[in-house]
This record gives structure tokens, C-alpha cells and sequence, in this order.
């Protein structure tokens, strides 16, 4: 390599994280000036995908800036890179495991889901007790699930083309391992960040309750833990992004 080739890799390198600051801050700015609904709880449900999408774009963004593609080069090698062997496990699995959860909520919301005070569809959960029936909302059934969902979906393919892309190329293994964090922690935020506002807003509503005692405090229990076990994953993924610094020493 040149000492202007080196010079520019150098320059390239310190864009990465500014890069990465950027489209954070660009999601919180977009979420503080657009409103998705007069709803705060819909703009809260709504906000975070929007969020961890452009978190997911920051990165995407600063690997492309950082290494541009070289085009196809022929290269031989004795193992075949696997993405499995870049990525950190104990955070990819802790980021699955509270996808599952995630998804199983909203299974759950949606299919207790009913018809608001206002007569809008899917909005509220309506709950027969002693006392009469009570109709709580906001209740994160498909009116709010969808937007949630497709920012994981959209946000995953984008996570898995990124790891390819980290895989296939040209890098040392100490440089995979660190963009695959990066890329992971990003999906992360889109994971965390959502379940953390579902996990919430069920919770919000299950406190309203006046009846269901010992199930409500289970329910009330096990939504709590969600809520603090993800907005904990939600913080250490951003660090991940933000603070590479930090993790430069890290393992999978």
C-alpha cells in the first residue's frame, strides 16, 4: 500500500464513527419533528423502529465509506469464512432470544386486541372483571404491531447483507469481528428498543387492571423484567455503536 493509499484508509477509518453518530442522532431528530400520530403512545410504538432503522443505516453507511468495495477479486482459501465465526454469540443470542419475545407479544396483543372507546379498530383490550368491564388502550395489537415488525424485517435483511458483506471481504479477523458487532449491535437497537415499548405499554395497561390478582402480578412481573432486560440491551448495543473504542478488545 502507498502512503497516500494508507493516508486515505486512515481518513476513511476516522469517519466511521462520526458516521455512525450521525445517523443516530438524525433518528432522534427525525422522531422529535415528525409526527407519526397525535398519540404520544403511537408515536413512542411508531418512533423506535424509525429510530433503529437509521442506526442500522449508520452503519451500513460508515462500512461502505470506510471500505468501498473492490469489485470481484479471485481469492483461495483453505476454510470458508462463515458469518457465525465473525459474530459476538452471547449477544446474538440474547438479541434472538428477545425477538422471540417480542414477536410473541405481539402475538398475544393481537389476538386479544378490540375496538377502542372510539371505535377504532384493534387499539384497546377489553377485560371482563367482577367489578364490570373495563377497555384499556393503548394496546399494542396489529395497528401497532405492523410498523414494528416491518422496520425488523426491513432491518434484518439489511443486518444479513452487511454480514455478508463483512464476511466475504478483504479484512483481517480482528476487523470482521468488529464490524460484525457493529452490524449486530445496530439490529439490536431494533430489536431492544420496540420490545421495550410493547413490553411497557402491555405493562401500563395489565397496572389498570382491577382485577386478576395473582395473575396480574405474574404478567406484571414478567413485563417489568422484559422492560429492563431490553432498554439494558438497547443501551449496551448503542455502546456498541458509539463507543467502538471500548470493545475494541472484545470476543465473541
Amino acid at each position: 500500500m502507498s502512503a497516500a493509499e494508507g493516508r486515505e484508509a486512515m481518513w476513511r477509518e476516522g469517519l466511521e464513527t462520526p458516521v455512525r453518530w450521525a445517523a443516530a442522532a438524525t433518528g432522534v431528530a427525525v422522531n422529535a419533528l415528525v409526527s407519526y400520530s397525535p398519540e404520544p403512545d403511537v408515536d413512542l410504538l411508531y418512533g423506535f423502529p424509525v429510530f433503529g432503522l437509521f442506526v442500522m443505516l449508520g452503519v451500513y453507511a460508515s462500512d461502505v465509506m470506510v471500505r468501498p468495495s473492490q469489485g470481484w477479486v479471485r481469492v483461495a482459501h483453505v476454510t470458508p469464512r462463515r458469518i457465525r465465526d465473525h459474530v459476538p454469540r452471547a449477544l446474538t443470542a440474547a438479541l434472538m432470544g428477545q425477538a422471540i419475545v417480542l414477536i410473541g407479544l405481539l402475538i398475544v396483543a393481537a389476538a386479544t386486541a378490540s375496538t377502542d372507546a372510539d371505535g377504532r379498530s384493534r387499539r384497546a383490550v377489553t377485560v371482563t372483571c367482577p367489578a364490570g368491564t373495563q377497555l384499556l388502550s393503548p394496546w399494542p395489537g396489529p395497528y401497532y404491531a405492523w410498523p414494528i415488525l416491518g422496520g425488523l424485517a426491513v432491518g434484518t435483511v439489511a443486518c444479513a447483507v452487511l454480514l455478508r458483506r463483512i464476511t466475504v471481504q478483504a479484512r483481517s479477523d480482528d476487523q470482521r469481528r468488529t464490524g460484525a458487532r457493529a452490524a449486530i449491535g445496530a439490529w439490536g437497537v431494533l430489536v431492544s428498543a420496540p420490545l421495550f415499548a410493547v413490553s411497557s405499554t402491555m405493562g401500563v395497561v395489565v397496572l389498570s387492571l382491577s382485577c386478576g390478582s395473582g395473575a396480574k402480578d405474574v404478567a406484571l412481573w414478567g413485563l417489568a423484567l422484559t422492560a429492563l432486560a431490553s432498554v439494558l440491551t438497547a443501551c449496551h448495543c448503542l455502546c456498541v455503536l458509539l463507543l467502538p473504542q471500548a470493545y475494541v478488545k472484545a470476543r465473541p
